[in-house]
């Protein structure tokens, strides 16, 4: 039988999802978890590979069994086996069919961003930061340049393994919390599909927008240029998050692992 698990995990211990010698990964942990659960080797695909310091909130993998087990003893038994950074939240079972990452229609991602004269504490690792204030008007108005499909090369990191550079953004919102001198802002994308770095270079872009460093319609110059070179620098890993893929409503799994309303 096919199963898929739901996981959440913090990524700033890790070096992100996919395997490596070093074993300190995502799937590495979680096939180490599924396979002292089972008594037998599980390995696993995922719906989105992470990098290192990127957090998962619904991150969707599968694997094939022939263990007959309850769904819910997937959950208590692998998370028996987990560090305590991350976590099964559910398991179904899925058609055949199923894949985690070919059946998705779309995918999920959340950048926090915290505005502040001082570096964070608490939440070091879990959220980027900027001391300059951010305008988030002349932000919203730039990224009516990235929304659709488009060539995003100017966005795309050196080594991603992508086949195509062409996706679909289908929305990008930009929320804000808190005071000016401690805000929150929260940028939510959804697509068809990422390139690798895709949403951090995005970030670097809108950061330096909202900061007064170029015009919103400087970003429609960097999608028209198809050049890595015409993007700011990459932004830090630290504030993005994983919330998902889209499945169509047959497949019956859910739409969110767990909230993400404690996000600032």
């Amino acid at each position: 039988m096919r199963i898929a698990l739901g996981i959440t995990y913090s990524g700033s211990g890790y070096e992100g999802w996919q395997s490596q010698l070093s074993g300190n990964t995502i799937q590495d942990k979680l096939e180490l978890a599924l396979g002292k659960f089972a008594a037998q080797p599980v390995r696993t695909l995922c719906a989105g590979r992470t990098d290192a310091g990127v957090h998962g909130l619904m991150q969707v993998v599968h694997f094939d069994t022939l263990l007959v087990r309850d769904t819910a003893s997937w959950v208590r038994g692998t998370n028996a086996f987990l560090p305590r950074d991350i976590a099964v939240q559910w398991a179904r079972q899925v058609p055949d069919e199923f894949h985690c990452r070919g059946s998705a229609i779309a995918r999920r991602y959340a950048y926090v961003v915290l505005e502040s004269p001082v570096r964070p504490s608490v939440e070091a690792g879990r959220v980027g930061w900027v001391y300059r204030p951010l305008d988030g008007a002349v932000m919203q108005q730039a990224i009516e340049h990235l929304i659709g499909e488009h060539d995003f090369s100017s966005f795309r990191a050196a080594q991603c393994q992508a086949k195509s550079p062409v996706k679909t953004i289908r929305r990008i919102d930009i929320t804000c919390s808190g005071e000016p001198g401690a805000r929150y802002w929260r940028f939510e994308f959804e697509a068809n599909a990422f390139l690798h770095h895709m949403i951090r270079n995005i970030m670097g872009c809108l950061v330096a927008i909202g900061q007064g460093s170029h015009t919103p319609d400087w970003l429609a110059e960097v999608v028209a240029a198809r050049s890595r070179q015409a993007a700011a620098p990459t932004f830090p890993p630290d504030g993005l998050y994983f919330l998902g893929p889209v499945y169509e409503d047959h497949y019956g799994l859910p739409v969110r692992t767990t909230s993400y309303d404690w996000l600032p």
